[in-house]
């Protein structure tokens, strides 16, 4: 079925909208926005879906919401994140007359204090995600930039070993001072596989089912 010739029409005229140069910088902010937001539901939803219904306790209709929840979170302040620091780079541009290096940072370090500022645990996972990768990225940047000579050896798995030997001994004794979700993770692996009663919840499940 032929679409209306109204639809066609407003089709057109929205398409050599989005072909104008002049617009393609505002365009871009809200097609940025669009990306966060489809980027974020995409990320948040398998990830919040799995640990729910591994870790968390709670009645269907309770474990679906709090999966929206998360998701809407996730997809909401990747948007606005993308929107503001995509908009904050195009009007120092515009300001300046052309981009300088410093605009991301600025314009990204905004961005973070208005969208991902509040301290929640969907805000601490993305910090801590970027985080790591910052400091890989970082450790990188200064040999390329000959800041620190570049190792002879690869020094990935004494980094391995550090990393998991500072996460367990923080388990074990600091256990608090780690990530909520990080200590669920980590008692279902090293705690939970400690008790078992039968067969049932030594190898069907990791525990025992209350009897009817």
């Amino acid at each position: 079925m032929a679409a209306p010739p109204q639809l066609r029409a407003l089709l057109v005229a929205v398409n050599a909208l989005l072909r104008k140069r002049r617009y393609h910088a505002a365009l871009a902010v809200l097609k940025g926005f669009r990306n966060g937001a489809v980027y974020g539901a995409k990320i948040r939803a398998p990830h919040a879906l799995v640990m729910t219904f591994l870790f968390r306790n709670g009645s269907l209709q309770e474990k679906l919401w709090a999966i929206l929840q998360a998701t809407y979170m996730h997809s909401w302040n990747l948007a606005w994140f993308v929107f503001t620091y995509k908009g904050l780079r195009a009007l120092q541009s515009c300001i300046q007359g052309k981009t300088y290096p410093a605009h991301a940072f600025l314009a990204a370090f905004l961005g973070g204090i208005l969208v991902f500022g509040e301290n929640n645990n969907i805000n601490s996972q993305i910090n801590m995600y970027l985080l790591s990768r910052v400091l890989f990225a970082l450790g990188r940047l200064a040999v390329e930039k000959g800041y620190i000579p570049e190792p002879r050896w690869d020094p990935f798995p004494l980094l391995t070993a550090v990393v998991w030997g500072l996460v367990l001994w923080l388990f074990e004794y600091h256990r608090s001072t780690l990530q909520p979700s990080l200590q669920s993770s980590m008692t279902y692996l090293y705690e939970d596989s400690n008790v078992w009663h039968g067969i049932s919840d030594f190898l069907i499940y990791n525990k025992s089912r209350p009897s009817n």
